[in-house]
């Protein structure tokens, strides 16, 4: 996705400095090498502080509620010292957010409006469409994109409903449980979605679904069904879904998240509504 790597990009430039990396002393290495060896030396560096930075971003994406700075450096086997300076880098550019007490520690606003920003062409396309689903349901409708082996939920039309689901911006979702993950995954070649799936639930432990039933599922979505989340990432909340690609090839999935109260008596008409929307963007 283009605004992830922008994100490790400025992550980057912005951590590199606390890290520490260092021009070769003159006259090491080979004769007529020493500088290519320390140029080397210095990217292969950078590399790696985008590859923590990078780490460090996409746990607090799944951990929403935040962690405290001993939790990140357990979770991405890093060295305290280490992961405090690329936090407090991220923190400068507004990657990173810092509150006191346990926990404290989440994403921040600018990594957020990056990923609004890249997403905005597609959000301008389906703004009005989400708006024609919420008025003519009632409901919630929120806005995803396949953001590596996650949803990150970029775009929301809050229901007119007093009971309703809403979620935060920025936020990231898993694939498998969820109908804007299903629905993303009806979009990727098989072996692409099977992988994702296989590592997904291996993560989640024995209570998970096997990857041959969900992708019998994602097969039904592949031939017009909508994807349907029945309880499955949070009780209570049920979903339908359906997902198209951008000229980029970035997929992008639009649910209705329903409180499981009305969702019964709702989804054989939310599922019309759903319908003859995508039929219409295709």
């Amino acid at each position: 996705m283009v605004h992830m790597y922008c994100i490790v990009v400025k992550c980057c430039l912005a951590a590199a400095a606390p890290i520490g990396c260092r021009e070769p002393k003159p006259g090491t290495g080979s004769a007529g090498g020493g500088a290519l060896d320390g140029e080397s030396s210095h990217r292969n560096q950078g590399i790696q502080v985008i590859s923590r930075a990078a780490g460090i971003l996409r746990l607090l994406g799944r951990e929403t509620d935040g962690l405290s700075l001993g939790q990140i450096a357990k979770s991405v086997a890093l060295p305290r010292s280490t992961v405090q300076r690329v936090v407090a880098a991220l923190a400068v550019e507004g990657f990173i957010s810092i509150e006191k007490g346990h926990g404290g520690i989440r994403l921040g606003p600018e990594i957020l409006s990056l990923a609004q920003a890249t997403a905005s062409d597609m959000k301008d396309r389906l703004r009005p469409v989400m708006k024609r689903i919420s008025e003519e349901t009632g409901e919630t409708v929120d806005l995803a994109v396949l953001d590596g082996n996650r949803m990150l939920f970029v775009d929301q039309i809050v229901g007119s409903q007093r009971l309703r689901a809403v979620s935060r911006i920025g936020e990231t979702f898993p694939l498998t449980t969820t109908a804007n993950g299903k629905a993303a995954l009806a979009c990727l070649p098989r072996e692409h979605a099977e992988r994702l799936i296989v590592a997904e639930i291996e993560g989640r432990g024995s209570n998970a679904r096997t990857a041959g039933e969900i992708l019998d599922e994602i097969e039904r979505i592949k031939d017009g069904a909508l994807a349907r989340d029945e309880n499955e990432h949070s009780d209570g909340i049920c979903a339908l879904g359906f997902a198209i690609k951008d000229s980029n090839g970035d997929i992008f999935a639009l649910s209705t998240p329903v409180p499981s109260t009305r969702y019964q008596c709702l989804k054989d008409s939310l599922a019309e509504v759903l319908g003859r929307c995508l039929d219409n963007l295709r």
